[in-house]
């Protein structure tokens, strides 16, 4: 067998399967984005291998044939680890272990240990043990046979490394316990989410695809030390910083986990406590990277994850980000404008097209606000300063030893304004 020169980096081949007609994402484009997690995982991809079948075979997934074409690579290439772009059932998983000889990974694996590589914070490690627990939990046997000859590395991280002895039961109990300990995550959540809105600050939560730039954005516009790199899933943990925009309101902008095609369902429900975010906010703020072939394709995917999380119809502005990376920017720029409403070119790297891009936050958070006249006594001035901070003032004066406000302020405000109320939305803002 090939001798590997460096073994803290595991060898990897990886397999994808190209079903019934042509897609617009095709396999090898799928097999691709696969290698740049494999290589945010630490793993050095020797090979690449495709296979056009009408469907999975229920053995191998692949044919048998290809399977042992496969384990000819492995033996001659050095190979540690051979990575599949599907989910694999575990009876798959066995008997292609048994034919390689070596470590076989599907695509939800592979970003389970990227993940267990990149959360910091508690809450992010308790998400990930519990989705790692409970995609273990079927695989318990063919975790114990590989386990047994195999020393940890991509994919082992994590509850299947410590605890070769474990058995269904002790997971199920540590898989209910944790779902308590994330419940315990989502309450305190919920309280910090009540003290916001006690301070009326509206919430705009960065979505987009792993590596559109969100981390760079979020540190560009507020100064925050978010890790920034380019690879896939550089951060996992969400981060919020509070941040003032050109009109003086100020808002708080919350960077998440970024989205991807294939994200599997049970790794979306694990990650609630973190993806809440997204639901709660006021508004979202979706980075695209317009760099990319299959932007469009990457604006679905992230759609399709908004809808699995019912968080599709808020109001959404689009961040055009990597226009410096184009060289026909203005070309595609102008065709997603069309196709996208509230679509802004930026450069999250060069910092440049913030104004716009701020002016379009603003809009839609004004479009999330009542528009309200008021006549507030001076001595009520707190309430007034409420109004300051919390909304967008259109027009104020002084007369008669009051002040006289026009803005649009949060609907939570307007109950502790209605005895100064002079006019309201349900009257013509422009009479």
């Amino acid at each position: 067998m090939h001798e590997v020169k460096n073994r803290d980096t595991e060898r990897a081949v990886l397999v994808g399967l190209e079903r019934g007609a042509q897609q617009r994402w095709d396999v090898r484009d799928s097999l691709e984005e696969l290698s740049e997690l494999a290589r945010s995982a630490g793993a050095e991809v020797v090979d690449s291998v495709a296979q056009r079948l009408p469907q999975p075979t229920p053995n191998f997934f692949i044919g048998k044939g290809k399977a042992e074409e496969i384990a000819q690579i492995c033996g001659k290439k050095g190979v540690q680890t051979v990575i599949f772009d599907d989910d694999l059932s575990p009876a798959q998983a066995r008997n292609l272990e048994r034919v390689f000889d070596c470590k076989v990974l599907d695509r939800t694996e592979l970003i389970l240990d990227i993940f267990a590589q990149r959360a910091q914070t508690r809450e992010g490690k308790l998400q990930i043990e519990l989705a790692q627990l409970q995609y273990l939990l079927p695989r318990l046997t063919r975790m114990w046979t590989h386990l047994s000859r195999q020393s940890g590395g991509i994919g082992m991280r994590g509850p299947g490394e410590t605890q070769l002895e474990v058995d269904r039961r002790r997971v199920q109990e540590k898989i209910a316990r944790l779902t308590r300990e994330i419940e315990e995550v989502q309450k305190n959540r919920r309280i910090q989410r009540a003290g916001r809105r006690r301070h009326q600050w509206p919430i705009a939560a960065i979505i987009g695809y792993t590596n559109a730039g969100k981390s760079t954005l979020l540190n560009a516009l507020t100064g925050a030390n978010v890790r920034a790199e380019d690879k896939l899933f550089a951060t996992l943990d969400p981060t919020t910083r509070r941040f003032t925009l050109p009109n003086h309101q100020e808002i708080l902008l919350t960077d998440t986990v970024g989205f991807l095609r294939k994200l599997p369902h049970h790794l979306v429900e694990s990650f609630k406590a973190t993806l809440e975010e997204v639901v709660e906010a006021d508004i979202l703020i979706h980075v695209v990277d317009v760099s990319h072939r299959h932007v469009h394709e990457q604006i679905v995917a992230v759609e399709q994850v908004l809808h699995d999380l019912h968080a599709w119809g808020k109001p959404t502005v689009t961040a055009l980000n990597k226009v410096d990376q184009l060289a026909d920017a203005n070309g595609l720029v102008a065709r997603l404008q069309r196709q996208i409403p509230n679509a802004v070119p930026i450069s999250a790297k060069q910092k440049a097209g913030f104004d716009a891009l701020l002016q379009e936050i603003a809009m839609a958070l004004a479009n999330r606000r009542r528009y309200a006249k008021l006549r507030v006594p001076q001595q009520n001035y707190a309430l007034v300063a409420e109004v300051f901070r919390c909304g967008q003032i259109i027009r104020q004066k002084f007369r008669n030893g009051a002040v006289e406000i026009e803005a649009r302020i949060p609907p939570a405000l307007i109950g502790q304004l209605d005895r100064f109320l002079v006019k309201s939305e349900q009257t013509a803002e422009s009479s």
